[in-house]
């Protein structure tokens, strides 16, 4: 079984940054992808970034160039660099890694969410 631990949310000003951080542990030989995902009240889940073991990196174009996804297969742990971060980016986020298991086989697994809150 693999676990996620996420951290790094928090309150920050508008024009802040935060960096999200995504451990995962158990049987993993190394992680394959990652998405990041956020919910904001009364709102549905949506991607903003991913990125590939090989480096193939995308974002939504509501965060293109602010936010930054990437991965440490060493420390196997993913991360959401956040920045220029405005009230509207206020949401619970999500981190979801596909991982290939000391067994040989793919897993996709989901973090437990951290809060960001952009507000004065």
């Amino acid at each position: 079984q693999v676990q996620l631990v996420e951290s790094g949310g928090g309150l920050v000003q508008p024009g802040g940054s935060l960096r999200l951080s995504c451990a995962a542990s158990g049987s993993i030989f190394s992680i394959n992808a990652v998405g990041w995902h956020r919910q904001a009240p009364g709102k549905q889940r949506e991607w903003v970034a991913g990125i590939t073991r090989l480096g193939s990196a995308n974002s939504a174009d509501s965060v293109k160039g602010r936010f930054t996804a990437s991965l440490d297969n060493a420390k196997n742990t993913v991360y959401l660099q956040m920045n220029s971060l405005k009230p509207e980016d206020t949401a619970i986020y999500y981190c979801d890694v596909q991982v290939l298991q000391s067994s040989g086989g793919l897993g996709n697994y989901w973090g437990q969410g951290t809060q960001v809150t952009v507000s004065t």
